[in-house]
This record gives C-alpha cells, structure tokens and sequence, in this order.
C-alpha cells in the first residue's frame, strides 16, 4: 500500500550512506532514489526520505520508530546491528506492556523501538513513528489527536490508554491512529525530558493536486508556524512537508525547480512547473 504521509529524517550530509545501512538491516527494504539532496527508500514497506541539511537540527527521542516483530530472536538480530555506534536507552527485556521490548538510538541520533508484539495489530505497517509530547509539549497529546482528527478526513482511532494515577494522570501513556491510511502512535512522556519536537523529523504529507496543499498548509499554519520549502509546524510542535505526490518528477523535468523551492513556503505547483 502507499502512503501519502511518510517520514521525514533530517542528516548533515549523509542520507544515502544512512539509508543504505538501514536498507542492510531492513528486510525487504530498497533504495529508491538519490541526488545530492536527499535520499528515498522504503524501510520494511514503510517510504523514508532523508535530507542532508547540514548540522542545523539534530534528531531525539521525541518522534522514534516502533518496529513490531514477533519473535524473539528477530528482536535480537535488529537490536545487535541498530545498536552499532549507537547507545541503549532501555535495555532489551520483559516490561509490562512487552513480553520483550527495548529502546535505543542508533549511530545517527535516531531513535527505534524493538516491540514483542503482532503485526495485525498495527494494520502490517512494520515500522510506526510514534510521537511523544514532552517539555513544551507535556500533556498536549490528546488536544493533538483531536487536531489530527479534524485534519485529516481519513482518520481513525484504534485506541488510547490514559495514565490512570500520580503527577501525569489523565495524560495519554499510548495511542493508536490511522492517517490517510497510515499508523502513527502517540503519548506523553510518563517523566520530564529534556527535548522535544523538532525538524530533524518531520511527517510529509503528499498531495494529489494545489487544493489538497493548500488545505494542509493552511490548516496547519493557522495556529501553527509557516517555515521554508514546503515546511510547517502544527501548534503542537509537529513539523510537517506538505509536498505534491509528484514532486520528484517535477524536479527531474524541470533543473530550475530545486532553486524555485528554495524560495517558496508554501509550494505552489504550477510555479514550480514553470520556473
């Protein structure tokens, strides 16, 4: 199935080289494209792009991946590659809601969740960016989810399981949705961190024609924060790429549409056409 919203990893100059490796760790993973901007790929069924811009803004645990596995030793293997020139921030083991779980970030700042669990459960989609609401943001994931919900018209709740006790009760300890057909989870942070929300990931949304981008864009920057080159962020701290679904094309027919985007906010498809 394709999605129209995928993520988005943030690189100093090194996308291709990363994307390759995790396409080595991966199964049916593959390469799509590169250029000396970025680099596409699909992890496991799941499209990524990478940008390589420069030290600007560097990735943390705020958005991380969940990758459902359902057998031990599967978890195992992925944990022993991911891990390398990485660092454990919970070690592989039994918790409440895993039979078998950990969390690390790998050589790139990335963060991945290896969970013990069914893939019928996230709809087969293998790997799930999962966003967590801290610093700033602590306790704003529910007001989020019902911003999402309003946004996109194809939009499902599959579940959402609250703190029930202590100093976070009645915040979200873990949600469940369906985005344009796309799995996403969501909580707060059960403890104060110190990090949140920021552009080294992002969430693309890709759009069939002008309406649909200009509906995105000014949804989202209507209490959010409009940036450059198809770049927003919601009033959650959620960075999002509102791109035409055949941006890539565009690029490749017309030289002068890179510099064109450079330029623009909002992306306007016809100007980029026509540069």
């Amino acid at each position: 199935m394709t999605h129209s919203i995928y993520p988005c990893l943030w690189f100093g100059k090194n996308a291709q080289a990363a994307f390759e490796w995790y396409c080595s760790i991966f199964p049916h993973s593959h390469m799509i494209e590169t250029n000396e901007y970025a680099a596409k790929a699909n992890f496991a069924g799941v499209p990524f792009l990478g940008i390589n811009g420069g030290p600007t803004f560097h990735p943390n645990p705020a958005i991380s991946f969940m990758v459902i596995c359902e057998n031990q030793t599967e978890i195992d293997h992925l944990w022993n590659q991911l891990i390398e020139g990485g660092s454990s921030l919970m070690e592989l083991g039994p918790y409440t809601w895993s039979d078998y779980y950990g969390w690390l970030q790998d050589q790139y700042g990335f963060s991945w969740q290896l969970y013990l669990g069914k893939l019928s459960d996230v709809n087969q989609q293998k790997i799930v960016p999962t966003l967590m609401y801290c610093g700033a943001y602590q306790g704003q994931c529910l007001a989020a989810l019902n911003f999402y919900q309003s946004l996109f018209h194809n939009f499902r709740t599959q579940g959402i399981l609250k703190y029930s006790e202590g100093e976070y009760a009645g915040q979200v300890k873990h949600a469940q949705v369906i985005a344009n057909h796309f799995t996403l989870m969501a909580m707060d942070s059960g403890i104060p961190q110190p990090f949140e929300f920021n552009e080294a990931v992002s969430l693309i949304i890709e759009c069939e024609n002008q309406a649909e981008i200009d509906y995105y864009w000014n949804s989202i920057t209507l209490k959010g924060i409009e940036n450059q080159c198809s770049w927003c962020k919601d009033q959650f701290g959620v960075s999002w790429q509102i791109h035409p679904e055949n941006l890539s094309e565009i690029l490749k027919q017309n030289p002068r549409a890179q510099a064109a985007v450079f330029k623009m906010k909002k992306l306007v498809i016809h100007d980029l056409i026509h540069a």
